[in-house]
């Protein structure tokens, strides 16, 4: 849709992935993003405040062809919980390291680079995890996951529920929260080897956990 729109290079090519370059549209100067918080392949567009009507206009024509439609929120939430991304305030926070949070992967650790918080990092590097963040879903789509659900492994508890909705692409119900051992290593085999319940309005729903995104593993969607 955007080649439609735009002479600039917009393949994969001249315009991968975590970068961003001003493009022109409908005759305005478009500062585009090549990131997703939903899980495919497309752009953030930052533009002039004077021109954004008739860029959206632009867009909503020339997107028509491909079934172009407004979406708000709520579609944007129920495809980053599908694709495990995490959201500040509810996933992650002052509270929560990367390594808890499953994000140690994209720590520059080995770099040398400075940077705030590096000295702490170092520190619980190797150290055991009291709490993982992880991923849960519900069979039962009728089933409605709000968030603050209690967390059961193996009959006991062990947290809580941080955000949650309904996966429209894999037709369930999914939660977020952090498994919590105080006294001993929550680590990939510990999470993945209990059974869980999650506390919904007093009934206890059997639960899978998960430590993988849902969709597209693999990013082929976004990089592609």
């Amino acid at each position: 849709m955007l080649e439609k729109l735009t002479r600039d290079d917009v393949s994969n090519a001249a315009f991968p992935f975590g970068t961003w370059r001003t493009l022109h549209i409908a005759g305005a100067p478009v500062r585009a993003l090549r990131v997703t918080y939903v899980g495919e392949l497309g752009w953030e567009l930052h533009i002039p405040v004077e021109f954004a009507a008739t860029v959206y206009d632009a867009l909503m024509q020339a997107g028509q062809a491909f079934g172009i439609r407004n979406a708000g929120y709520r579609a944007i939430e129920t495809l980053r919980l599908e694709k495990g991304y995490r959201a500040f305030g509810s996933d992650i926070g002052p509270d929560h390291t990367p390594y808890e949070a499953g994000l140690g992967w994209l720590l520059k650790m080995k770099s040398g680079l400075p940077f705030i918080g590096r000295e702490a990092l170092e520190k619980r590097r190797n150290a055991p995890l009291r709490k993982k963040l992880v991923c849960f879903t519900v069979d039962d789509p009728s089933v409605v996951l709000l968030g603050r659900e209690t967390i059961y492994r193996n009959g006991e508890r062990v947290g809580w529920v941080g955000s949650a909705g309904f996966g429209h692409t894999i037709g369930k119900p999914i939660a977020y929260g952090y498994v919590r051992q105080p006294e001993g290593d929550v680590t990939d085999e510990f999470v993945l080897s209990g059974a869980y319940e999650l506390d919904v309005a007093t009934t206890r729903v059997p639960a899978k956990a998960y430590l993988k995104p849902l969709y597209d593993e693999q990013r082929t969607r976004i990089l592609g």
